[in-house]
């Protein structure tokens, strides 16, 4: 099975910077899984959409905590 692995984050501060930190957010997620549990990196491609698509409103702390998450999608 092949993978996206995809970033995500709250919205607080500048959207450029948030969309890097969603990217960066999936390569640190695929270097562990290659890493420490031996799953072949071709099988994973890691993306990052920053705010785009949020779990909870970014009103609150707990909202914003369960914005800045990463998610495994087959593809």
């Amino acid at each position: 099975m092949k993978i996206f692995v995809v970033g995500h984050t709250d919205y607080v501060g500048d959207f450029g910077y948030n969309m890097d930190l969603s990217r960066r957010r999936a390569a640190a997620v695929v270097e562990v899984l290659v890493s420490q549990y031996d799953v072949n990196g071709s099988r994973l491609d890691p993306h990052g959409v920053g705010p785009l698509v949020p779990a909870a409103a970014n009103t609150s702390e707990d909202g914003r905590a369960m914005n800045r998450r990463v998610e495994i999608v087959e593809r």
